[in-house]
């Protein structure tokens, strides 16, 4: 497919990018006491996300999410017109195992950002079967309860090396101005032993301030301090393995030359959380 027939139709603005948490399995939908923590944990994490649609300049043509719970050998983008259910969290209550995003996919969407990848040199496929894992459809059932905007997932890949998600991100920054909103969903921090317990408290801070400043440096100097984000205070107390990391680095790329902030932060589970925009 090439450039001309695969490209989505100009907008008139250019849409910002986005960082955001998406939570902890499906925390948006139940009592979280019933996981041992306040009942209103996540409730400033959710009302952040039931608001996000109403900050852009005009309502997305289509969402490109690259999820911190798909991995693949290649940069892969679903095609699926009716993505289904990835229930990839366990010991939640039963009632979390038949929540529904009945958003649309975008096969034309999916092929357009595998040609923007593959054109940067970066190797990109499509499957015809992904649906959404829970850092897609978790949030999205927020931000866009309707399910009226065409949502693509997009893969990390699994060498999780930063710069090449730096690059993927720069490589697709022209569909911000194609109406497309690109979503990085993960967590700014992710040490799963250290939530809950004062051992988040510190590094979770520490990295968070790093993290902020990082993403709020001219995007030269952004890109090279996300790209040694492993050198970085508290960097691997925070991010054991950095999964849930990598989105934030294909949004910044993504970002460009569009300055970088922390639009939210929370303290969840003993732990500072936060979320960035660019542009």
């Amino acid at each position: 497919m090439n450039a001309q027939t695969a490209q989505i139709t100009a907008s008139s603005t250019r849409m910002p990018t986005f960082f955001i948490p998406h939570g902890g399995g499906p925390c948006f939908f139940m009592d979280w006491s019933v996981m041992g923590g306040p009942a209103d944990t996540w409730d400033r994490t959710e009302a952040w996300l039931r608001a996000l649609v109403s900050t852009l300049p005009e309502r997305p043509k289509g969402i490109v999410v690259i999820s911190g719970h798909w991995e693949e050998p290649a940069f892969t983008a679903s095609t699926a017109d009716e993505p289904g259910m990835i229930y990839d969290y366990y010991g939640f209550p039963p009632h979390t195992y038949e929540l529904k995003y009945p958003a649309p996919g975008s096969p034309r969407l999916a092929e357009r950002v595998v040609e923007l990848l593959s054109a940067a040199g970066l190797p990109a496929r499509t499957d015809p079967s992904r649906g959404f894992d829970h850092g897609v459809f978790v949030p999205f059932l927020l931000i866009d309860p309707d399910a009226t905007i065409p949502v693509v997932p997009l893969s990390l890949k699994a060498d999780l090396d930063p710069a090449e998600h730096i690059a993927a991100g720069r490589a697709l920054a022209a569909l911000r101005d194609e109406g497309v909103l690109i979503v990085g969903s993960g967590m700014s921090y992710h040490n799963m032993r250290g939530f809950r317990t004062p051992a988040a408290t510190r590094p979770s801070a520490v990295f968070d301030q790093w993290l902020t400043d990082a993403v709020e440096a001219e995007p030269a100097t952004r890109e090279a301090q996300l790209s040694n984000w492993d050198e970085a205070p508290a960097g691997r107390l925070s991010h054991p393995r950095e999964e849930h990391l990598l989105p934030l680095m294909v949004a910044a790329g993504a970002g460009g030359d569009s300055a970088g902030s922390r639009v939210f932060g929370d303290n969840v589970m003993m732990a500072d959380i936060s979320a960035y925009r660019f542009g």
